[in-house]
């Protein structure tokens, strides 16, 4: 009799824990708390910093990874220059057009008379044709 006790509770236990974990899983993951949306502010270090990634992605021929770097440090300082004129190359290399000409457009709006800004000017002609 005993015995037959045991097998009916160890039974139950086993059904239990069974439907309990088919609810955890049919509920969606929690939200993590701690995430937190980045907030950009000036910050030349940060920017540096990314382009000095962005270098090391662009390098390796990894473009995609380096415009997400040069991307950041533009965020980070938006008067950084050569920020968009590095995410306007990455762009022209995976034939983003129309990103490569707002980054070059952005990098000319910073330095209109900078050294490369007559090359980066017949970039965009060329892209209009």
């Amino acid at each position: 009799m005993a015995r037959i006790w045991f097998r009916i509770t160890l039974a139950a236990v086993l059904v239990a824990t069974f439907a309990a974990a088919q609810v955890r899983e049919a509920e969606p993951p929690e939200e993590d708390a701690g995430a937190k949306k980045i907030e950009y502010a000036f910050n030349p270090l940060k920017a540096e910093q990314e382009m000095k990634v962005g270098d090391f992605y662009w390098k390796r021929g990894s473009y995609q990874a380096a415009a997400g770097r040069y991307k950041e440090a533009s965020l980070w300082n938006p008067g950084l220059a050569a920020a968009f004129l590095k995410l306007g190359e990455c762009y022209q290399k995976l034939k983003q057009v129309e990103q490569a000409h707002e980054a070059f457009e952005k990098y000319l709006a910073i330095e209109p008379d900078g050294k490369r800004a007559a090359e980066v000017r017949k970039r965009i002609d060329a892209k209009a044709k």
